[in-house]
C-alpha cells in the first residue's frame, strides 16, 4: 500500500479552473438576500463614482467658468452627501461580506470534515495526517478573499469598466481610442503570466502540505527524537522543507507581481496617449479643459478597476490550487458505504462466517493479503489469531467490522452479509480495541464514556473495575475527573491501555475484537486484567489477536494465520499435540511444554 510522505509532493488533479471557480462560488447562492443587498450597495457606489467626474466637469465648465458660485456650493453639497453616504455603505458592505464569507468557510470546512470521517482506512493510511490538516485549515482559510472579492470586486468593477467605456465613447470616441490603445498589450501579458502561474501555486500548496505533515509528525514523535538525540537531523530536514516552501512561494509571487507591472505600464501608456491626442492631435481649442480633466478621471476609473480585477485574478491564480485540493478530497468516494437496498442489523447473537474471502488493497490488487479464507464461528466462541506480523490477522477483524470490504467472497454475521446492513447498526454492536490505545484530551471519565456516549457514571466505574483500571484511576489527583492531556500524557503505557480496555468494554458489545490488547501491559498487570477479560468474554463472540500466547490458552479455537490463509486451527492443546507451526511459536516463547 503506497504511502505519500512529507518527503514527496502529492499528485495534482486538474479539475479545470472555471469548473472549480463555479463550484466555489455556488456556495454564495445560499446567501441570496445578503448578496443582492450588497449588489444594491455596490450599484450605488458605482453610480456615485461615475457621477463624480461629471460633477467635476460641470463645476469647472458650467459654474467656475460662468462664475456661478451659488450653484457651485449647491453642487459641492450634493457631491458631499453622495460621497459620505457611499463611504458609510462601503463599511456596511464589508461587514456583510465578512459575515457571509466566514459562514461559507465554516460550511466548507464542516462538509470537508464530515466527508473525511466517511472515508475508509486506506485514505488515512496512504498520507500523513499533516497533509489532511493542511486542507482542512490552511487551504480553506485561503478562500475567504476570493469569495468576498467575487461580489465586491468582480461584479462592480466589471460594471464600472463597461459604464466608463460607454461614457467615454459618448463623450469623445477619439480620446477613448487613444486612452485604451494599450489594452491588447495588457491582455497578452496577463495571458502569458497565467499559463505559468497556476502551476507554480500548485507547487507551493504541495510544499506547504509537506512542511505541515513533517511538523505534525515531528511533534508527535518528539519523545523518540529526543531519546535518540536526532534533533540535528530533524532540524536539517525542517530547514530543507522550509527552504523548499520559501522558494516555491517566491517563484509564485514573483510571477504574480509581474501582473501589476504590466497593468502600470499599460496605464501609463494610456494616460500619455490621452493627453497627447487631446492636446496635440485634436487640439485644446476643440477639447475643453473640463472634458480633458473628466477624461483623465475616467481613464483612472478604467484602469483602477482593471488593477483591482488583476489583483482578484492574482487571488484566483493563487488560491484556485487550494480549492482544487479541497474539492479533490470532497470528491473522493468512500469505499465503505451503505448500499441502497440495506437494512439495519438486528441484535447480534455472534455467529461469524467467512465464505471464500479474498482481500487486496485497491492500489495493489495483485497482492493478496488474504486468499480464499473460510471459517464458521459459533456465537459466544473466543477465537485467537496468531502468526507473524503482516500475515493478515488484523485484516480479518477489519473485514468483520467492515473497515474494508472483501475483494471476493462474503463475510456474514448471523447470516447477514456485512455489506448489506448499515454501518452504524453493525459497528454499534462491536467493541473494538486496536493496538493504538489513543486517548483524547479530556477527563478519564470522558475517555471511557467515548465507548458509549450515554453511559452512566456507574457503568463507567463498573467497566473500569472489570479491567482492573479502577484502582489506579482512584490514585490520580481527581480520580475519574482527572483531566488528561493529548494522548494521555502523564500515564504509563499500561495505564493508557487499561483505559482503552474500559472504553471498549463499557459499550457491552456482542462481538469483541482485541487487537494486541495486552501488548503493553506488564506481567503483573496482565494477571490482574485476565480475570476481567474472561468475565467480559463470556457470552460474547470474541476475536483476540495476540503475540503473547499465554493470553489465549483458554480460547475455544486458535487460528494460525500466515501467507494469506489459515494454516492451522484448533485448541491450544490440539495444536501443541500436532507439533506444527503453533508448537514452534510456543516453544520459541516458553522453551518447554
Amino acid at each position: 500500500m503506497p504511502m505519500n510522505s512529507f518527503k514527496e509532493d502529492e499528485k495534482s488533479t486538474e479539475a479545470g479552473s472555471l469548473k472549480t471557480l463555479l463550484r466555489l462560488f455556488s456556495y454564495l447562492l445560499s446567501y441570496k438576500k445578503e448578496i443582492i443587498f450588497v449588489l444594491f450597495i455596490m450599484a450605488y457606489c458605482v453610480a456615485v463614482s461615475l457621477i463624480n467626474p461629471l460633477i467635476i466637469e460641470s463645476a469647472i465648465d458650467d459654474y467656475i467658468g460662468m462664475k456661478n458660485f451659488t450653484g457651485l456650493w449647491k453642487l459641492i453639497l450634493i457631491a458631499f452627501v453622495l460621497n459620505v453616504t457611499m463611504v458609510l455603505l462601503i463599511k456596511l458592505r464589508m461587514h456583510i461580506m465578512n459575515r457571509v464569507c466566514n459562514s461559507i468557510l465554516m460550511t466548507i470546512r464542516q462538509e470537508l470534515y464530515t466527508h473525511i470521517q466517511t472515508l475508509d482506512f486506506h485514505f488515512f493510511d496512504s498520507r500523513p495526517t499533516g497533509k489532511i490538516l493542511s486542507r482542512i485549515i490552511g487551504d480553506i482559510n485561503s478562500l475567504k478573499e476570493v469569495l468576498s472579492n467575487f461580489v465586491t470586486t468582480l461584479i462592480p468593477d466589471f460594471v464600472t469598466i463597461c459604464a466608463v467605456v460607454g461614457i467615454m465613447v459618448w463623450k469623445n470616441p477619439g480620446l477613448t481610442a487613444a486612452s485604451l490603445c494599450s489594452l491588447p498589450l495588457m491582455i497578452l501579458g496577463m495571458w502569458v503570466i497565467q499559463i505559468y502561474s497556476h502551476k507554480r501555486w500548485q507547487i507551493f500548496r504541495k510544499k506547504a502540505a509537506n512542511l505541515n505533515a513533517f511538523v505534525h509528525e515531528d511533534l508527535s514523535g518528539m519523545r523518540v527524537i529526543q531519546s535518540f538525540t536526532a534533533e540535528e537531523e530533524t532540524n536539517h530536514t525542517f530547514l530543507q522543507l522550509v527552504n523548499e516552501h520559501r522558494t516555491a512561494y517566491a517563484n509564485a509571487v514573483r510571477l504574480n507581481d509581474a501582473i501589476g507591472s504590466v497593468i502600470d505600464l499599460c496605464w501609463g501608456i494610456g494616460c500619455a496617449m490621452l493627453y497627447y491626442t487631446g492636446i496635440v492631435i485634436i487640439g485644446i481649442d476643440i477639447v475643453s479643459i473640463g472634458t480633458l480633466i473628466a477624461f483623465g478621471s475616467y481613464i483612472n476609473m478604467f484602469w483602477q478597476p482593471i488593477m483591482n480585477l488583476s489583483n482578484f485574478y492574482n487571488q484566483i491564480i493563487t488560491n484556485i490550487a487550494a480549492a482544487e485540493r479541497i474539492f479533490e478530497v470532497l470528491d473522493t468516494p468512500p469505499e465503505i458505504t451503505d448500499a441502497r437496498a440495506i437494512t439495519d442489523m438486528p441484535d447480534v447473537k455472534g455467529a461469524v462466517t467467512f465464505e471464500n474471502v479474498t482481500f487486496a488493497y485497491s492500489d495493489a490488487p495483485n497482492v493478496k493479503v488474504l486468499e480464499n479464507v473460510s471459517f464458521d464461528i459459533k456465537p459466544g466462541q473466543t477465537i485467537a489469531l496468531v502468526g507473524p506480523t503482516g500475515a493478515g490477522k488484523t485484516t480479518i477483524v477489519n473485514l468483520i467490522s467492515r473497515f474494508y470490504n472483501a475483494t471476493e467472497g462474503r463475510v456474514l454475521i448471523d447470516g447477514y452479509d456485512v455489506q448489506e446492513v448499515t454501518l452504524e447498526s453493525l459497528r454499534s454492536q462491536m467493541g473494538i480495541m486496536t493496538q493504538d490505545n489513543f486517548l483524547f484530551t479530556g477527563t478519564v471519565k470522558d475517555n471511557i464514556r467515548y465507548g458509549k456516549l450515554d453511559a452512566t457514571d456507574e457503568e463507567i466505574i463498573t467497566a473500569a473495575k472489570a479491567v482492573g483500571a479502577h484502582d489506579f484511576i482512584m490514585k490520580l489527583e481527581n480520580g475519574y475527573d482527572t483531566v488528561l492531556s493529548e494522548r494521555g500524557g502523564g500515564l504509563s503505557i499500561g495505564q493508557k491501555q487499561l483505559l482503552a480496555f474500559a472504553r471498549t468494554f463499557v459499550s457491552m458489545p456482542r462481538i469483541l475484537i482485541l487487537d494486541e490488547a495486552t501488548s503493553s501491559i506488564d506481567t503483573k498487570t496482565e494477571l490482574l486484567v485476565q480475570q476481567g477479560i474472561q468475565t467480559l468474554l463470556t457470552g460474547r463472540t470474541s476475536f483476540v489477536i495476540a503475540h503473547r500466547l499465554s493470553t489465549i490458552q483458554k480460547a475455544d479455537r486458535i487460528f494460525v494465520i500466515d501467507k494469506g490463509g489459515i494454516l492451522e486451527e484448533g485448541t491450544a492443546s490440539e495444536l501443541l499435540a500436532k507439533k506444527g507451526i503453533y508448537y514452534k511459536l510456543y516453544m520459541a516463547q516458553f522453551g518447554t511444554v
